[in-house]
């Protein structure tokens, strides 16, 4: 939001929104709490008179307040979130709507089975979906989020292996994979080993094989890789790994470049773990909600986490009697919002528009690609698929960076894609518009790239000073980090003018 927009506002000082310390009036509240009836504590144990120092302030004041201030957020729900790699799709309305029916968001995940067996069957049914999206076997729905499904995936594959009297040493993992991956095959003891991506930004068989033995756990590979771009031999690769007794994991973050196209199953994975709050349309800004579901081939089922869902007696029923199992990496039912908002979203696409989906989220990046293709430098010309990858090689030139870029980018009414990742790629901005966006957004973010091209070569000094336009100029990030403000103080009224 512009200062313009704020300025003059009651509660605003100088087109910005003033702390709401300096608001109110003493004495003003903006609650009314009557005296109970019949003697009754309950009033004298809600209000506290022991705080100091609070805001006094009327309920309109406050409602005002924090409306404006979330006035000043971009997200999904208010722009285009062009972050690449997080797949950062909007969330329809529907899904909240589901997530909210009284019969998922008020049971107890310990009430008896025989009175939830809606979101039982709606947990198999799930599974099954993202079995069959995978093109594996069998599916968990226990982890929290992508990493956690990676570590949920990397402890399987060491228990496989353990099983089998060598849980092995290390784990290939290309340099253009997700920066979780090699954290969480150290935190199940084994050595990552990066292998290099060539200049086409993909690795090669003959560079796994260079690398293979039989101290090889897994190879993790993300596909497509985070350059946006299919691994081309993807099916050597994994069949390179199972020659040495070495199993394949596929990073599925960016499953939204393939469900209803290709299956990962079919390339050779024995795990992958999804993204629901990415892929399947959940709200994942700050942290979370998340859902890392994992497949996995029939070799490795035994391996999944406890509890599981069976079917025994004519009801479902959490089975506890897994000897195998890795255990729990949750509580067993998983982030269960989550997880009925991505089954809503697959019964509105169904089959059918889960293909449609995953085709348009790769015109989109294509469509971006050629028209920001020669304004701004592409270093890996192979064909893109959801997302596309520029540097700021060419504004280098006159001394603009990507970060000045991503700042101009939000006068411009857009939030910045990711930048200076995937780390093969020096000052990278990466693009992934997915399926959500009209051409005309599109349009409108290209046609603003585009305009700071021009401008980062005619006029440098405005992209460097970028933000302009919003409430506050650029910020000292390094020291905002370092050292934020967690406290208010007052501001000290200026001294009077000697003359």
């Amino acid at each position: 939001m512009s200062e313009q927009n704020l300025h003059g506002a009651p509660g605003t000082r100088n087109g910005m929104e003033k702390p709401i310390f300096e608001k109110g009036s003493c004495g003003r509240s903006g609650l009314d709490v009557a005296e109970p009836r019949g003697g009754s504590p309950l009033a004298a144990e809600l209000l506290r008179d022991d705080l100091s120092g609070m805001p006094e302030v009327s309920e309109p004041e406050v409602l005002r307040h924090y409306t404006r201030l979330s006035h000043l957020n971009f997200s999904a729900a208010t722009h285009f979130y062009p972050l690449g790699s997080c797949t950062m799709k909007y969330n329809p309305v529907a899904n909240e709507v589901a997530a909210a029916l009284a019969g998922f968001a008020d049971i107890h995940p310990y009430a008896p089975v025989e009175t939830v067996q809606g979101a039982l069957e709606l947990m198999r049914d799930l599974e099954s979906w993202l079995a069959e999206i995978s093109g594996l076997d069998a599916v968990t729905l226990q982890p929290a989020a992508g990493a956690q499904g990676e570590l949920t995936g990397m402890k399987m594959v060491r228990a496989y292996h353990a099983s089998r009297g060598n849980p092995r040493k290390t784990v290939l993992i290309p340099a253009s994979a997700h920066g979780t991956n090699p954290a969480s095959a150290n935190l199940c003891g084994y050595r990552p080993v990066v292998v290099p991506v060539d200049d086409r930004g993909l690795i090669t068989t003959a560079s796994l094989r260079a690398l293979l033995d039989d101290n090889v756990a897994a190879v993790m590979i993300t596909n497509p890789n985070t350059l946006g771009l299919f691994e081309a031999e993807i099916e050597t690769m994994t069949a390179a790994a199972h020659e040495v007794g070495a199993l394949a994991y596929i990073d599925g973050a960016n499953v939204n470049a393939l469900m209803g196209v290709a299956k990962p199953g079919d390339m050779g994975a024995d795990v992958l773990q999804f993204n629901l709050h990415k892929t399947f349309s959940t709200p994942h800004g700050g942290g979370g909600p998340g859902s890392g579901p994992v497949a996995v081939r029939k070799r490795l089922e035994p391996f999944l986490p406890s509890p599981r869902i069976v079917d025994r007696d004519g009801l479902l029923r959490w089975d506890e009697d897994r000897p195998d199992s890795i255990g729990r990496v949750r509580s067993f039912y998983g982030n269960f919002g989550v997880l009925v908002r991505a089954y809503s979203y697959l019964l509105a696409c169904g089959k059918d528009g889960l293909t449609e989906s995953t085709r348009h989220a790769v015109l989109a990046a294509n469509y971006l690609r050629a028209r920001l293709k020669g304004a701004f430098h592409l270093p890996y010309t192979t064909s893109s698929l959801h997302e596309v990858v520029f540097t700021d090689k060419l504004q280098n030139e006159d001394g603009v960076r990507t970060l000045d870029i991503a700042k101009r980018l939000l006068d411009y009414g857009f939030h910045a894609p990711t930048i200076y990742f995937p780390l093969v790629v020096h000052g990278a901005l990466m693009i992934e518009p997915t399926e959500s966006e009209t051409l005309e957004t599109l349009d409108a973010f290209a046609d603003a790239l585009l305009a700071i091209a021009r401008e980062a070569h005619e006029d440098p000094a405005l992209v460097r000073s970028a933000p302009r336009e919003t409430p506050l100029a650029r910020l000292d990030e390094t020291r905002a980090a370092r050292k934020p403000k967690l406290t208010w103080q007052p501001e000290t009224a200026p001294a009077p003018d000697p003359s």
